[in-house]
């Protein structure tokens, strides 16, 4: 087989000898690298005995490899091989990446999902280079993609023309071994246990990897590889949070003077809304990948097929307590600290809402391709690929709610149980407890409130036809190559949703709604012998062990309805059918006949896209440059429904939006010496905006609180960006670089906020979290104010303007805005100590470090965007034992905006949510900052080759148990959220 497509990498340098040894070296180790990391390849001819063979084996020969890779690319590229991904503890894509200089990573359950690349997370994830898709736009999640497929991903910094577009901070490239590749037949296996030590289950995860080629004589050459992966995980993530606002002085020693807070404009932080919440995910993973390929005996073509495909069963469920209302008290231990909050503080006449959360989501995700590569001479090469990629998931959210009601006979005046809760502050979470002691146990004083039910599912496909040609002499000294081509893209996606609404609407508050045949309320208490052998009693003996609890915490213990019986959606609907017997919320038939389609949430997206390049390879001896342009045209089709005819169809309203874009980039490469390069690049890069942004359709929460809409006349984002870096290669293995960076965002989104009327909040709105609902000025009358009731108006004033029609729903909606910006600074560090004497030898250090500054439109700097992040790996090996400490930290972040439990928190102390109206005296654009507090995390991992067939391997996840902080805009912590330290055990066998 021809390797056009790895020898493309290199320009034709000056120095003759020191390519070659380069480019032997780089193409030895790719070679030498199948899915599962490969043994040495010990061979050298004649022309290449001074070519230092590098085995894609250990934790230095992998960096090593990787280091070859940069240094040989066009672009600016961080890259990990095959044998780092697999070495512990970065089994996940995405916590391998985290160790690459200004990756940062998104993680949930304690597990790495997505990165942000020099803090930007519109990014793209590809597959062996063509696009993947998953429920979004950026392609795939990382933690549902097994490691073990890949022999190489890139994190390309700086784009060339014929790469993709949509990445606005860098493309993920996740390759495969293609068949052809394998220098000896593979069969690869790994069988690892994980124990996470929060749900205190151990997770099966079994891979293999097998793969050939034959040599078929005059019929030519033909390979096949397959991979198999399975997990099988339950893990937990424990969250503590509260709302907070802020209100006038208070005196909190009793002298009869107001205290002063020290908080802004004469305020201090007071936290109510008290919610304690454990959730467990259990997620079942099954992916393939099978590839085959043929070359004929010329070798001057090959043809390929990719399969490749991961199949999703998981659930969540979770058990929430929230307690609303009460009145700030001072105590005799009541103080303000220096954010002027409110400390050890008692809230008067609070009640309880104990809830059961389950969702249940199957997803399917498949990327196949068929292409080849003509080599219709020695130097002009065609080759062609279509792709069809599939992403199907189908989530299903049951709630099960209990409300605090004083046992009494059926009747019209029932009596809301509430008691006093009282602060203690200190170590870790705050002791919470109540003068009642059985408030979140007792009987007597729990019902049953509501049971909700909905399915969500989405569709998501994309076929892509690509042509390229490229040319490696036209006749130009200084032309090395000259490359062009186009791509063609088709994407459907459409997403629908169900609720449970029997005789047309939900059975919100049934408790105070549900009449019996004399016309009375008649709650089912928890010890309804109809409801008694579903409920249980939570007392997690592991509960907030990294965070720690300061005393006694109340919240910690209480009776809710069992979340593995509301896994079960239809066992669930009989019991609820069962208690509502002979009651006015009396269902009829089964769950499916009561399922009803939101028409208002429906959404159907229809985007093509076509694209152009033309790229030239520029070679200048000690300077060469990948100068071009990509041009792309979008034509997208939004639809919503807008009526149903007599028939039960939809009839659609669509919209149209059509733009176009010419992406230049330039790639520059001067060798210093033979050791050091400085590159340079510009380039111009767009990101269309998520499909539930370009869709007008309405999502609302089942309170009818909240909600989003998006806009199909959304611009995409459009940066312009430009990179400056030198890299100095010594030793063996050895890097030091550093790179500038800059990012010009001149298409921003920004979030509007406006107060939806709508008829259904009269009956149907959740007022126990009033201080959310926003108020209108004039009933059935949208506005783009949004109000809210003052502390002293309380929950009685929104339930008087709910029933007079004057409560909405607060809308986010996406609009384009203005300009912003991204810099910074990288620092890489790469060595092995390998001139020490004896095991001193075996040492090694990787280090990196990231500095990002970035600024939106409305002054806070960009969200998921540390401004120091570091890395650093300490390791040694000797003679088939391996041991790495792993550590990755990064400073506080601006995480969410307009966050609903801090949304009236900002630097100027309104107490006031406006982001909206910088005309008004009480605008702040600080309001509602939800930061997460800075965080570094260790991990550990270690093995022992048995022999050259067996490996032993285990690592730590999260060594030293750290959780998560989230603070407002005033530095205060609101929320406290940790997940499992997960420990890994296993068995690796190559043959």
């Amino acid at each position: 087989m021809k390797l056009n497509k790895i020898s493309a990498m290199f320009s034709d340098a000056k120095s003759k000898s020191t390519n070659i040894t380069i480019f032997g070296a780089t193409l030895t180790a790719i070679l030498s690298m199948p899915a599962l990391a490969a043994e040495p390849v010990e061979q050298a001819s004649a022309e290449t005995n001074d070519i230092e063979v590098i085995a894609v084996r250990g934790i230095f020969g992998s960096l090593k490899a990787a280091n070859l890779l940069k240094r040989t690319d066009d672009r600016i590229v961080d890259a990990i091989v095959a044998e780092d991904i697999g070495k512990l503890p970065d089994n996940n894509i995405a916590e391998a990446l985290q160790r690459i200089t200004g990756v940062s990573i998104a993680s949930d359950f304690g597990v790495g999902e997505s990165v942000t690349i020099r803090g930007v997370s519109e990014n793209l994830i590809l597959l062996n280079g063509r696009s993947t898709a998953g429920p979004g736009r950026g392609g795939i999640n990382l933690s549902d993609f097994p490691s073990s497929f890949l022999k190489t991903v890139e994190v390309i910094k700086s784009p060339t023309p014929e790469m993709i577009e949509g990445a606005l901070g860098g493309t993920v490239n996740m390759k495969t071994v293609r068949p052809l590749e394998l220098t000896e037949p593979l069969v690869a296996i790994t069988l690892d246990g994980e124990y996470a030590d929060k749900t205190e289950n151990v997770a099966p995860k079994f891979t293999l990897g097998i793969g050939d080629n034959w040599d078929l004589g005059s019929a030519g050459t033909f390979g096949a590889s397959a991979n198999l992966s399975y997990l099988d995980r339950e893990l937990r993530r424990d969250e503590y949070f509260n709302k907070v606002d802020l209100q006038d002085n208070i005196d909190i020693d009793g002298d009869g003077n107001v205290d002063d807070s020290g908080g802004p404009n004469g305020k201090y932080l007071r936290k109510t809304q008290t919610t304690a919440e454990q959730k467990t995910e259990q997620r079942e993973r099954t992916a393939y990948g099978i590839s085959l390929q043929w070359e004929p005996e010329s070798a001057e073509a090959n043809i390929y097929v990719d399969f490749n495909g991961t199949e999703l069963d998981g659930g969540q469920s979770a058990y929430s307590i929230l307690d609303v209302g009460g009145s700030a008290v001072a105590r005799d231990d009541s103080y303000y600290d220096g954010n002027g909050q409110l400390n050890n503080n008692d809230l008067d006449g609070v009640l309880v809402i104990p809830k059961t959360w389950s969702d249940f989501t199957t997803s399917e995700s498949t990327s196949h391709a068929i292409g080849g590569e003509w080599f219709i001479t020695d130097n002009i090469e065609l080759s062609a690929e279509y792709s069809l990629s599939k992403s199907k998931e189908k989530q299903t959210a049951n709630e099960f709610n209990l409300r605090p009601i004083e046992r009494t006979d059926p009747t019209l005046d029932l009596t809301t149980h509430t008691s006093t809760s009282s602060f203690y502050s200190g170590s870790g979470i705050p002791g919470y407890t109540y003068a009642d002691s059985g408030m979140l146990t007792n009987p007597d004083n729990l019902v049953f409130r509501e049971f909700f039910h909905k399915t969500l599912e989405t569709d998501n496909e994309e076929q892509a036809l690509r042509f390229d040609f490229k040319i490696t002499d036209i006749g130009v000294d200084f032309v090395s190559a000259v490359k062009a081509g186009v791509r063609f893209t088709d994407r459907d996606y459409s997403a629908n949703r169900f609720d449970l609404k029997p005789n047309g609407n939900t059975l919100k508050d049934s408790y105070k709604k549900a009449t019996n045949a004399d016309g009375l309320y008649s709650p089912i208490w928890i010890d309804n012998p109809l409801l008694s052998d579903s409920m249980k009693t939570v007392n997690m003996n592991n509960s907030f062990d990294q965070t720690g609890v300061a005393g006694q915490n109340d919240m910690l213990t209480y009776n809710v309805y069992d979340a593995d019986r509301l896994q079960n959606t239809e066992e669930t609907y009989a019991l609820v059918q069962q208690m509502l017997m002979g009651t006015s919320y009396a269902m009829d038939g089964s769950l499916a006949d009561n399922m009803a389609e939101d028409s208002s949430a429906y959404k159907e997206i229809s985007e093509k896209t076509s694209a152009i390049y033309a790229q030239f390879h520029l070679d200048f001896d000690d300077l060469t440059a990948v100068i071009g342009g990509r041009y792309i045209q979008t034509e997208l089709e939004s639809s919503v429904v807008d009526s149903i005819d007599a028939n039960g169809n939809k009839v659609l309203d669509t919209g149209k939006n059509d733009y176009s874009d010419f992406l230049p980039s330039l790639n520059v490469t001067y060798t210093l010496t033979e050791e050091t390069l400085m590159r340079f690049a510009a380039a111009k890069v767009m990101r269309r905006a998520d499909f539930d942004e370009l869709s007008p359709s309405l999502t609302i929460d089942n309170s009818l609180v909240t909600g989003t809409q998006g806009s199909y006349e959304l611009e995409p984002y459009r940066v312009t960006q430009y990179d400056l870096s030198i890299e100095h290669y010594f030793a063996d293995g050895g890097i030091v670089s550093a790179a500038l960076f800059y990012k010009d965002v001149n298409s921003f989104t920004q979030t509007d906020s406006s107060c939806l009327a709508d008829s259904s909040t009269v009956s149907g709105q959740n007022t126990t979290e009033w201080g959310n609902i926003c108020l209108l000025d004039s009933a059935g009358q949208s506005q783009g104010d949004v109000n809210f009731a003052t502390e002293s108006q309380g929950l009685a004033y929104v339930d008087t303007q709910k029933a007079a029609g004057q409560t909405g729903i607060v809308i986010d909606t996406d609009v384009n805005g203005g300009s912003g910006s991204v810099q910074g600074l990288e620092l890489g560090y790469q060595q092995q100590f390998s001139s020490l004497p004896g095991l001193w030898s075996g040492f090694g250090v990787n280090a990196n470090y990231t500095y990002a500054d970035s600024e939106q439109p409305d002054g806070n700097p960009l969200l998921n965007i540390s401004e120091n992040t570091a890395n650093g790996q300490l390791y040694w090996e000797n003679e088939g034992l391996q041991f790495r400490l792993a550590y990755n930290w990064r400073d506080r972040y601006l995480y969410s905006q307009a966050e609903k439990r801090v949304q009236t928190v900002g630097a100027l102390g309104y107490n006031v949510f406006n982001q909206n109206d910088p005309t008004s005296e009480n605008y702040d654009a600080t309001v509602g900052n939800n930061y997460r507090e800075a965080r570094g995390q260790l991990d550990f991992s270690a093995s022992w080759d048995i022999n050259e067939y067996f490996t032993v391997v285990g690592n730590v996840v999260n060594l030293t148990g750290e959780p998560i902080e989230y603070t407002t805009e005033l530095g205060s912590v609101w929320k406290y959220s940790e997940a499992d330290r997960r420990y890994t055990v296993g068995v690796r066998a190559k043959f």
